[in-house]
């Protein structure tokens, strides 16, 4: 895992603007009280155990309420019995229920990543979930259970491959699901010396990788509309590209030309941006774009991925999460794909003390500027006492200034900001219905954490829900501008995030104290539409075409 060492820049002056969100660990009360393992508190013996999975905020069940799905790994020789990803149902009073089992997820498996779509388009959302040894697709039934169909959906993979990174995409806009998975690594207990068996493989004891392991091999697959897919990897460019050590993947149309281009995060080699031809084929064009390497031109240790409009100029940027002793990178985005680094002017290069995960653009104070948050977590449990290899650290909040500017708060945001775990995958979303962001995350060897926002403002919001009919029925790609007072903010609808996690399918706009609202919605299928004076602080579900928007106010 690659890391340049560097130092942290001088912090700025806080700027003593009141942050009006704040947040507290709900987890317990809410009932999330199921550990998510890899590997022992005090080891881990291979890489698969040590790098930690994805979680979703999803609603499963069509209620309107966001329900949550926590991904979980294992460990060597002595599994708990209860180790199993785990399937929360929202109860709609701030508590969930365990449904796993009957669900039908129930599993010890080492599970990665998730993304979360409609494939078969019958209006139910469904899963893929990326793992070791194998990768499974769960079709969603419609009646709060879940079959793996993997195998008769052709998507069974050899032997050997670490599913890490997924996303459904639409990419020959046939409004139809197809799906990309990256993987992060050839892995053979057989061939892998274990922790502490090899000094060649790692100097201080610790497990081995990714150096030194072959890189994984990245596939597309398109949907044959029948409820099967074809492994098009060759034919589509995707096979001829050097794979490198693949984490979180995401779909989205980042040079503004209406087809989903593919960015790749990688661990110790170069990041990937496959772009979209609009002939069924990709071109690899990363370090053209400039968001292959750092600033400097060094390989980066890439975790995880945010998509969004950070400063309010209607095109997506990017922030990546790194390892320690680096900064995140932010790449803005000229409208057209190209991409200047833009770490140090943003303020985010002040931080660079912790191994960083998950991450996220959302305007979590509503105040209609998109804040950055991430999470972070050690890798390696045995030097955990060094201080030097910090493993359970705090969270990681920056406030948008305006004008691409961004100041870190230390402890402005509350509780659940301040505590210290070691932390993977996170996702967005307004679980309890309220017109804010909260937060859920992943952490290893003890149940997730759940953030809810006590958000102490007036501030306006607007939610955005859409239902494809030509294009796929999630609307997985579609690109919604939200313009509200002087301001515009884009967003698209993404099907993976942060690292390896999906957040709320429902798009949310702060609109500080704007009520005076305007939508243009561009759909996979490359129809547009406007929607006037809309009207603020609910939830607005617009289908395709049609003209039919339904509004709901959240009590």
């Amino acid at each position: 895992m690659a890391s340049r060492h560097l130092q942290s820049m001088p912090r700025g002056k806080p700027s003593g603007l009141p942050f009006h969100a704040q947040f507290t660990d709900v987890a317990q009360k809410a009932g999330l009280r199921k550990s998510a393992f890899g590997g022992h508190k005090d080891h881990a013996d291979y890489v698969i155990e040590a790098m930690g999975s994805g979680v979703a905020f999803l609603d499963y069940d069509n209620d309107g309420w966001l329900d949550i799905l926590v991904l979980s790994s294992s460990r060597l020789g002595d599994p708990p019995p209860d180790c199993s990803s785990r399937l929360y149902k929202n109860n709609r009073n701030g508590t969930f229920t365990d449904v796993t089992e009957k669900a039908g997820l129930f599993g010890n498996r080492y599970a990665f990543g998730i993304t979360v779509g409609d494939y078969n388009n019958d209006g139910w959302e469904d899963l893929f979930i990326t793992g070791w040894p194998q990768n499974t697709l769960y079709r969603n039934n419609g009646d709060g259970t879940f079959t793996d169909v993997s195998k008769a959906a052709g998507l069974l993979c050899g032997e050997g491959r670490f599913g890490a990174g997924c996303t459904f995409l639409d990419f020959d806009r046939d409004g139809n699901l197809d799906l990309f998975v990256s993987n992060y690594l050839t892995f053979d207990m057989k061939s892998v010396p274990r922790a502490g068996t090899s000094r060649e493989c790692n100097a201080e004891g610790v497990f081995c990788g990714p150096r030194g392991l072959p890189y994984g091999k990245h596939s597309l697959y398109r949907n044959n509309g029948n409820g099967t897919f074809t492994d098009v990897t060759a034919a589509s460019g995707i096979q001829a590209v050097q794979g490198g050590y693949g984490l979180t993947a995401v779909a989205a149309d980042l040079d503004n030309d209406g087809w989903p281009d593919i960015y790749l995060a990688c661990d110790s080699t170069p990041s990937l941006f496959f772009h979209n031809n609009h002939d069924g084929t990709f071109t690899e064009q990363a370090l053209e774009r400039g968001i292959a390497l750092s600033e400097d031109g060094m390989e980066q240790a890439g975790m995880g991925i945010a998509i969004g409009d950070l400063r309010s100029s209607g095109n997506l940027d990017i922030v990546k999460t790194h390892f320690a002793a680096d900064t995140p990178a932010v790449y803005m985005n000229d409208g057209k794909g190209e991409f200047r680094d833009d770490t140090s002017r943003s303020g985010l290069g002040v931080e660079s003390r912790y191994i960083s995960w998950g991450v996220g653009i959302q305007d979590l104070d509503n105040s209609g500027l998109a804040d950055v948050f991430w999470v972070t977590g050690g890798i390696y449990p045995e030097l955990q006492n060094r201080p030097d290899e910090p493993y359970n650290v705090p969270r990681i909040l920056f406030r948008n200034l305006g004008n691409g500017r961004f100041e870190e708060l230390i402890a402005q945001a509350g509780p659940g900001i301040e505590a210290s775990h070691c932390s993977r995958g996170c996702a967005f979303g307004d679980f309890d219905n309220d017109g804010d962001m909260d937060i859920l995350v992943m952490n290893l060897n003890e149940p997730p954490s759940l953030l809810r926002n006590d958000l102490r403002s007036s501030d306006n919001w607007l939610k955005v829900k859409l239902v494809g009919v030509k294009s796929n029925r999630s609307a997985i790609g579609a690109r919604v501008t939200v313009h509200y007072g002087d301001k515009l903010q884009a967003q698209e609808v993404l099907a993976q995030t942060s690292y390896l996690s999906v957040n709320d399918r429902r798009l949310h706009f702060g609109l500080g104290r704007s009520t005076a609202v305007s939508l243009d919605i561009r759909w996979p299928s490359g129809v547009l539409e406007q929607i006037s004076n809309a009207s603020v602080n609910r939830l607005l579900e617009i289908t395709e075409g049609s003209g039919v928007t339904r509004s709901q106010q959240f009590n």
